[in-house]
């Protein structure tokens, strides 16, 4: 690994002895890795395209699948644990008031930093996004996505979905109507970064640009749709992992309603709903392809990092889950890449595991900027450079019983999830919050069962790699 680093930071030495390097941050909304570029059958040539030219992460994940928490944690570089924030309803500086940002650092360190979209959470809090971390006022960065209905001149085009009765918020769950791009929030926010990215005249400049795409409601225009062949996509398979134990579910209030509510959902339905997430995606993929353009276009194109990521991963139907909050695969999987000109070699996929909490001190090292003290995270760095290294041995995520625990009377968790994906394997501990004491584990080979079809926990065939993960979790999250 020596002779990677040496080699990387010759490289940085030499690009920024010329000009710092400009930061797009583009990131995406409730989307599991389905891009092409990962095997998915979902269309996203402009994902595709970046791939192409950076270092794709194939094993990248979340610290907790819900966007507060996830968000938060990597825009400070710190574990949901560290900050003490674990949902939506508190902003962190509520208990962090003199954290330091990833955008506050690039600010303090001499770099125009800008917010375009969602970046930090943005509407279950009393303070709204984080404004002292950016040189401008964010755009578009503070809504309710149910809130995201077509806004257009002229009568409103029939919605031409037909099975799907349930609500998000104020617009029905599935929507397709032929409208323009911009008549949704994900148009507007690639439209006002592609004029942020001409404005930039300053350098260097940091542009994080948040997409609310492929969250629901699933409304993505008609023209999105009408690229998918709905009896074509991904079969569903809703069947929970056998043994698992009843609270590593929840319930899919977000999707499926409140549970006094709460009716099947038909096949149909099923499909519906996948169709519309699939649109989503192909909807955002086409909005980030014009934000790509726009810098390919500009005098920055030659010198501008882009890390593109998304906040968590997500179900639509599988394990019987709607949504996120979960500590399976589906949820903390989430899609990583990094295209640093001159450093990171080019259409590369790397087995190395990462976590989001790594993006601000990867960010940092291959800028040439001093490193905050006592983040969590670890630079990737190394793995740009030499896509064969690793710079870590495990990545964690983690989750609360029940779900929204702070819409709950006590406001008070009533136990823990707290998991850890290595190599091979993914291993839970169920803690009660008060105790500490395990009530619940899970294991899944993970590699040979990417599904996560059964808990093998104490499988005798399975010892030593739970032995290694038991080490590692009790290691990262002391009882």
């Amino acid at each position: 690994m020596r002779s990677s680093i040496l080699v990387l930071l010759t490289c940085l030495s030499g690009s920024l002895a010329a000009a710092p390097p400009n930061v797009l941050l583009i990131m995406a909304d409730d989307f599991r890795p389905e891009i092409g570029s990962y095997g998915s059958r979902a269309l996203t040539p402009n994902l595709d395209k970046l791939a192409e030219r950076s270092v794709q992460f194939e094993r990248a994940y979340c610290q907790q699948a819900v966007c507060n928490p996830s968000r938060s944690s990597m825009l400070t570089g710190l574990r949901p644990d560290t900050l003490k924030l674990w949902n939506n309803g508190t902003h962190f500086r509520e208990l962090n008031p003199d954290v330091t940002t990833l955008p506050l650092w690039f600010k303090e360190h001499g770099y125009t930093t800008r917010c375009v979209g969602k970046i930090f959470h943005n509407w279950h809090t009393a303070e709204k996004g984080d404004r002292r971390s950016w040189s401008a006022d964010e755009f578009l960065y503070y809504a309710n996505h149910g809130d995201d209905k077509p806004l257009i001149t002229g009568e409103l085009p029939p919605n031409l979905t037909t099975l799907s009765s349930r609500v998000y918020g104020a617009t029905t769950i599935c929507e397709c109507r032929d409208v323009p791009d911009e008549a949704y929030y994900d148009g507007r926010v690639a439209a006002e970064a592609q004029r942020v990215m001409q404005e930039s005249k300053e350098n260097p400049f940091f542009l994080a640009v948040g997409f609310w795409k492929p969250h629901a409601p699933f409304n993505a225009p008609k023209k999105y749709w009408d690229m998918y062949d709905r009896s074509k996509l991904p079969p569903l398979n809703t069947a929970r992992p056998e043994g698992a134990p009843e609270i590593a579910f929840h319930q899919s209030t977000e999707i499926l309603g409140p549970v006094a509510k709460q009716t099947p959902v038909t096949p149909e339905q099923a499909a519906e709903m996948r169709h519309g997430y699939f649109a989503n995606i192909s909807y955002m993929d086409a909005q980030i392809g014009k934000v790509l353009e726009a810098l390919e276009k500009s005098p920055a194109a030659s010198n501008t990092i882009i890390l593109f990521v998304a906040d968590h991963g997500y179900h639509i139907g599988e394990h019987s889950l709607w949504g996120k909050t979960s500590d399976f695969e589906y949820d903390a999987h989430v899609p990583l890449m990094i295209s640093a000109p001159g450093v990171s070699q080019r259409g590369k996929k790397t087995a190395a595991l990462a976590e989001l909490v790594d993006v601000f001190p990867t960010l940092v090292d291959l800028c040439g900027l001093p490193q905050p003290k006592a983040l969590d995270g670890k630079s990737l760095a190394p793995i740009l450079a030499d896509s064969s290294q690793s710079v870590k041995t495990a990545a964690f995520t983690q989750h609360p019983r029940p779900a929204y625990y702070d819409r709950e009377p006590d406001k008070q968790p009533k136990a823990m999830g707290y998991s850890v994906r290595t190599v091979s394997v993914r291993y839970t501990e169920w803690r009660v919050w008060k105790t500490k004491g395990v009530i619940a584990r899970e294991l899944y080979a993970t590699e040979q069962d990417p599904a996560e079809s059964k808990n093998r926990v104490d499988d005798p065939t399975l010892k030593v790699q739970q032995a290694e993960a038991e080490k590692l979790l009790r290691a990262q999250f002391v009882p």
